[in-house]
């Protein structure tokens, strides 16, 4: 469908915003960027994709850094497994392909942390090839414009929508064709407000022709929301130092730090109830509730540490942590 691409390329050259990951085919720089933006708006992806390409400017520096520091640099973007593959990557990268960023679709889709449509973005971004990008965006506008009533989150529903988009990709501009079409979705075709009347589709949008427009995309409900209690006990003393713990595998915020657990505490009188905290997180609601416990004499156990108060900024941490020390009595230094 030649007029397809045609419409939402002309209108990405006069619209698109100035993003520094784009018009350049840095490989690297375009992976950093699309792995901070799959749970993130760009909004608030940008300083910290500043800040990554000014720390770990390239696939080496990335490589060389702790894990602890690339928690640290990440901090508040949460979906840390991003972070922990993104450095696990890097290390392959530099391993496995000498430091150079592999060029083509079925070497990048290799790679930890990187699914279709990364993969997609990077080749066709980086590399000029024809792979369409299909992300949240990509399905709000095909199913709008083409009146799609299958699931995007169901098996069939990603298959045709790839296939469409496949379809439709200008297979000699396949970079532009992908980030105009993405563009669209994210100025233009919004979930809830979409600029239908300045919208570059709107007279080919079956959505737009019906006024039914916002009943796509459809979506399956399948997200189980799981209640959760957590008790913390906050260790401090004279000295102003407070133990903090570093989170195992198999859990949420793997590698960050919080505190110990208050459980076998709880029935104790040595402890007093700090604050209570609720946390919202995609799949879990947390109710966080941090107790006091004064003691010069405690020792730390596994996976815990002592740390002066003024240094709780070198670690990183969750959110929920970041909300109790600004509400509470201790506080973390800029």
């Amino acid at each position: 469908m030649p007029e397809f691409t045609t419409l939402i390329q002309q209108w990405y050259r006069l619209n698109k915003r100035d993003l520094p990951w784009r018009n350049v085919n840095c490989a690297y720089k375009i992976w950093i960027s699309e792995i901070i933006l799959q749970q993130t708006q760009v909004v608030q992806g940008l300083d910290y994709y500043d800040s990554f390409i000014k720390k770990y400017p390239t696939v080496y520096a990335l490589a060389n850094a702790t894990e602890q520091d690339v928690l640290h640099l990440w901090q508040g973007l949460g979906y840390y497994s991003r972070a922990r593959n993104l450095h696990f990557t890097a290390k392959q990268i530099v391993n496995e392909f000498n430091g150079v960023f592999p060029n083509t679709y079925n070497l990048i889709i290799k790679l930890k942390g990187v699914g279709d449509y990364t993969a997609s973005a990077i080749a066709s971004f980086a590399f000029n090839e024809p792979h369409a990008v299909v992300d949240g965006n990509v399905y709000r506008v095909l199913s709008r414009v083409f009146n799609i009533n299958t699931p995007i989150n169901s098996s069939k529903g990603i298959k045709a929508f790839k296939q469409l988009a496949s379809t439709l990709l200008d297979n000699k501009k396949p970079g532009v064709h992908n980030q105009a079409l993405m563009e669209v979705g994210a100025l233009i075709c919004k979930p809830k407000l979409p600029l239908c009347h300045q919208c570059p589709l709107n007279h080919i949008c079956l959505g737009f022709k019906n006024s039914n427009q916002l009943n796509f995309p459809v979506k399956i409900k399948k997200v189980n929301i799981k209640k959760r209690t957590l008790n913390y006990l906050v260790v401090t003393d004279k000295k102003d130092t407070i133990v903090i713990k570093k989170r195992d595998k198999g859990d949420i915020w793997q590698g960050l730090y919080d505190f110990p657990s208050a459980d076998h505490y709880l029935n104790t009188s040595h402890i007093l109830l700090d604050c209570e905290i609720k946390h919202i997180l995609t799949h879990q609601h947390i109710t966080a509730k941090f107790w006091i416990f004064t003691s010069d004499n405690y020792t730390p156990k596994n996976n815990e540490i002592k740390v002066k108060t003024s240094r709780l900024s070198d670690y990183p941490l969750p959110q929920l942590m970041i909300k109790y020390f600004k509400q509470s009595n201790h506080f973390i230094k800029d």
